[in-house]
C-alpha cells in the first residue's frame, strides 16, 4: 500500500512553466548544461537556503545553528520519504550515494563462500566494492547475463540463479551511469521478496528523473545521490533501509555515537531507526539544501519530469543517430535521460574539450567505468549528454548541431580541437 496519496487519474497533470524553471535556475544563462547525470543545476531556493544557513553559523556558531534549524533538518527525511514512499525513520543523510552503498554494504555479516549476484552494468564503485569484499571475505560474485534483445539483465536467468545460489545479497543499478539502460529493478525485487533474499538497488540516476517507489520495487535498502536529477548539492545522498532490515537488526561495520548508544562500559545498542547509519557530524548546509531540492522537485511535480526529461533524450538521440560517424550506444526499449555515443577520429578528452569550447556541459565514461558493457560494444569511451526537464527543445537541437559539426571529417582533421591528443582522462 502506497503511504502517500496519488493524484486520480481523471486529474488534469500540471504544466510544467519552463521559462520560469530556467528563470529559477541561473546556470542557464551561461551554459547549455546536458551534465545532469553529473551533477544538475542547482535552484535559486536551494541555494539561498544553503547560504542563509551558513550565515546562520558564521553568526550565531554552528552547534547552535542546527539547533535554531531542527525543524528543517528534519523535513531532510520527511522529504526524501514522500519522495520514495516511506517513513521518515527508514532514511538516513550520506555523503554521497557511494557512502550510502558502502555503509549498507558494511551491514552484512558476509562469510567465506557468500554469493552476491548482480548484473553486469552495476555502477563501477559497486563492482570495485564487490571486489574488494571478495579479496578480503572470499565471497563469489556471479553476474546474471544480459537479455540477448539488450534490454538489460535477463531477470529469469537472473531468478534462476537465485534459486540455484540462494545470495547472500542481490544488487542491482536501476540506470547505470555508462548508457540510458533502465534495468527491470522491480521485477527483480518480486523474485527476491518471493526467496526472502536480501535486496540492495542503487537509484542515484533515477531519482529525480522517475517515480520511485521503495514499495513496489520491494528492496531492503537502496541508495542515491541529491546531486544528479535531484539538483542538490555536492556531498550529499541517502540511504533508504526497510523495516524488515532494521528490525532484523543489520547495522554498520563502523558504528558511532549518533547510531548507537552506549549502554555500558562493555555494551552498546544501535538507535531504532536508520539513523544507526548516520555520523554525529553533519554538513547542516547542505542537508538543508537536499531538503530543499527535494521539496522543489515535489512541487514541479516528478510526474511530469519522468515524461519530459526522456523525452529530451530520445529528441537528442534521434538527430544524432542521423550523423555520420556517430553510433549511439544506448539500450533497452525505453532509455532514460543518459544519452550515450562513440564518434569515429575523435579521442576522448579532445572531444570533450570541444564541446565544452562550445559551452555544452558533456561527461566522459570510459572503458574502467563499465568493464563488461564497453567490452560487449567494443567502445573505449563515449560521450555522454543528459538533459533534464529544464533543458529545452532548441538546446537540444544545438547541442545535436555541435555533434554533427565535430563529426564532420574537416573538422576532425583541420580544426586545433580536432587533432588527436593524449590518452583519454577522467573528466
Amino acid at each position: 500500500m502506497k503511504i502517500h496519496d496519488s493524484a486520480s487519474a481523471s486529474t488534469p497533470e500540471p504544466l510544467l512553466d519552463i521559462a520560469a524553471l530556467r528563470a529559477d535556475t541561473p546556470g542557464c544563462e551561461s551554459v547549455i548544461h546536458f551534465n545532469n547525470a553529473g551533477c544538475g543545476l542547482m535552484a535559486r531556493p536551494v541555494l539561498q537556503v544553503m547560504l542563509d544557513h551558513l550565515n546562520l553559523e558564521a553568526a550565531i556558531g554552528g552547534y547552535e545553528a542546527s539547533a535554531a534549524r531542527a525543524a528543517e533538518v528534519a523535513d531532510f527525511y520527511a522529504a526524501i520519504a514522500e519522495l520514495v514512499n516511506t517513513h521518515p525513520e527508514n532514511i538516513a543523510f550520506a555523503g554521497s550515494a557511494t557512502h550510502a552503498y558502502s555503509k549498507a554494504l558494511s551491514a552484512i555479516d558476509f562469510r567465506p563462500g557468500d554469493v552476491i549476484l548482480t548484473t553486469r552494468n552495476d555502477f563501477i564503485s559497486n563492482q570495485i566494492a564487490f571486489l574488494s569484499l571478495r579479496a578480503r571475505h572470499a565471497v563469489e560474485i556471479v553476474h546474471a547475463p544480459d537479455h540477448p534483445d539488450g534490454s538489460g539483465v535477463d531477470v529469469e536467468a537472473m531468478a534462476a540463479l537465485m534459486r540455484a545460489r540462494r545470495p547472500r545479497l542481490v544488487a542491482a543499478t536501476h540506470v547505470p551511469t555508462n548508457s540510458g539502460l533502465v534495468q527491470p529493478v522491480a521485477e527483480i525485487g518480486r523474485h527476491c521478496r518471493e526467496l526472502d533474499l536480501l535486496y540492495l538497488v542503487d537509484a542515484c540516476q533515477s531519482v529525480g528523473q522517475y517515480e520511485i517507489d521503495v514499495e513496489e520495487i520491494g528492496c531492503d535498502l537502496l541508495t542515491a545521490t541529491c546531486r544528479k536529477f535531484l539538483r542538490g548539492p555536492r556531498g550529499s545522498g541517502f540511504l533508504y533501509v526497510s523495516e524488515r532490515v532494521l528490525n532484523a537488526g543489520f547495522e554498520p561495520l563502523f558504528i558511532d555515537m549518533y547510531g548507537a548508544r552506549w549502554t555500558g562500559p562493555d555494551t552498546y545498542r544501535p538507535v531504532e531507526t536508520a539513523a544507526r547509519f548516520e555520523e554525529w557530524e553533519f554538513p547542516y548546509a547542505t542537508v538543508l539544501g537536499c531538503a530543499a531540492a527535494v521539496r522543489y522537485a515535489l512541487e514541479v511535480g516528478v510526474a511530469p519530469v519522468a515524461r519530459r526529461t526522456p523525452a529530451l533524450a530520445e529528441r537528442l538521440r534521434g538527430q544524432l543517430a542521423a550523423v555520420p560517424g556517430v553510433r549511439l550506444l544506448d539500450g533497452g526499449a525505453a532509455p532514460a535521460a543518459l544519452v550515450t555515443f562513440a564518434i569515429e577520429g575523435w579521442d576522448a578528452r579532445p572531444f570533450k574539450e570541444a564541446m565544452d569550447a562550445r559551452g555544452i556541459n558533456s561527461a566522459l565514461s570510459l572503458r574502467e567505468f563499465a568493464q563488461f558493457d564497453f567490452t560487449d560494444k567494443d567502445v573505449e569511451w563515449c560521450l555522454r549528454l543528459s538533459p533534464h526537464y529544464y533543458n529545452t527543445e532548441d538546446e537540444v537541437d544545438a547541442v545535436a548541431a555541435s555533434v554533427a559539426a565535430l563529426a564532420d571529417p574537416a573538422m576532425r582533421t583541420s580544426g586545433p580541437a580536432g587533432r588527436r591528443g593524449p590518452g583519454a582522462v577522467r573528466a
